[in-house]
C-alpha cells in the first residue's frame, strides 16, 4: 500500500471511530468541544517547573481511552509524525535554562524540568485533540462550532476541507500510478516531474471544486450547512458531563492531587 493509500485508509478508519454507537460518541459535541478547549488551556496553564501538576492532567486522557475503549497503540501510531515534532520544540531548554530546581532534596536542572513539562504539554493536547476526533464526527464538530457562533464559512471551509481530503488523495494517488507505470523501475518521482505534476494536480483540483459546487447548488445549497449534529438535543447526561470534569480541570490544577494522595499512601 502506497503512503496515500495508506493515509486515505488512515480517515477512513477515524470516520468508522466516530461514526461507532457508543457511550462516549452520543454526549453532546458541544460539550466534548468545550471540554477539549478548556482541558488544553489548562495544560497550558501550568509553570514550566510543576511537572507533578501536570501529570495529574493526565487522568482525563485515561479515562478518556478506557470509556471510549480506543486502542492507545494504534494513537501513537497515527500521531507517529506531530508527537515528535512537538517533543523537539523543548530540546533547547537545558540549555537556556541553567537554574536549579529542588525535587525533594535533588537540586535538577531547571531546563531539563521545562524540557519534560513542555513536550508533556504537547502531547497531552495532541492527544485530547485526538480524543475529540476519534468520538465525534466532523459534522457534528461543525455543528458545535456553529453554536458557538464560529462564521459560517470559516465552518464550511473546515467542513469541506476534511471531507475532500479523500478526493484530493485520490487524484493524486492516480497521478503517481500513472507516472510509475510510464517510469518503471524508478523509484518516486523525479524532480523534474514535480512543477508539473503539482501545476496538475492543481488544475483537477479546481475542476472537480466547480464540479462539487455546482453539485451542491443544484441540491439547494444557498451557504449554509445542515449539519448531522443538528439533530442532537443536550441531555442532562451531557450537563452532568460537563460538570463533573470541568470541576476535576479545577481541582487538578489548584491543587498538587498527585503529591496529596502519595503522602496519604505513604
Amino acid at each position: 500500500m502506497s503512503r496515500i493509500s495508506s493515509a486515505t485508509h488512515e480517515i477512513y478508519q477515524m470516520d468508522a471511530l466516530a461514526a461507532r454507537d457508543q457511550w462516549v460518541n452520543r454526549i453532546h459535541p458541544l460539550v466534548k468541544l468545550i471540554l477539549t478547549v478548556v482541558y488544553i488551556a489548562a495544560v497550558v496553564s501550568f509553570s514550566k517547573y510543576d511537572i507533578v501538576g501536570l501529570a495529574g492532567m493526565a487522568v482525563y486522557l485515561v479515562a478518556g481511552f478506557l470509556l471510549s475503549e480506543l486502542s492507545v497503540k494504534k494513537c501513537l501510531r497515527r500521531l507517529r509524525v506531530v508527537l515528535p515534532l512537538v517533543c523537539i520544540v523543548g530540546l533547547a531548554n537545558p540549555f537556556l535554562d541553567r537554574s536549579p530546581v529542588y525535587l525533594g532534596a535533588v537540586c535538577v536542572n531547571g531546563g531539563v524540568i521545562s524540557m519534560i513539562t513542555l513536550m508533556m504539554k504537547g502531547v497531552f493536547a495532541v492527544i485530547a485533540s485526538y480524543l475529540l476526533i476519534a468520538t465525534t464526527s466532523i459534522e457534528k464538530i461543525c455543528f458545535a462550532l456553529r453554536l458557538l457562533h464560529i462564521p459560517k464559512i470559516l465552518v464550511t471551509q473546515i467542513l469541506l476541507t476534511y471531507r475532500y481530503i479523500t478526493v484530493l488523495l485520490g487524484e493524486a494517488n492516480r497521478m503517481t500510478q500513472a507516472y510509475a507505470l510510464r517510469a518503471p523501475g524508478q523509484k518516486g518521482i523525479h524532480i523534474k516531474a514535480w512543477g508539473s505534476l503539482a501545476g496538475l494536480l492543481l488544475l483537477r483540483s479546481i475542476d472537480r471544486a466547480n464540479e462539487v459546487y455546482e453539485s451542491m447548488s443544484l441540491r439547494g445549497y444557498t451557504g449554509d450547512w445542515l449539519y448531522m449534529g443538528s439533530k442532537i438535543r443536550l441531555r442532562w447526561q451531557d450537563i452532568i458531563w460537563l460538570a463533573v470534569w470541568l470541576a476535576i480541570f479545577a481541582v487538578f490544577r489548584k491543587f498538587p492531587v498527585i503529591l496529596i494522595v502519595g503522602r496519604m499512601f505513604s
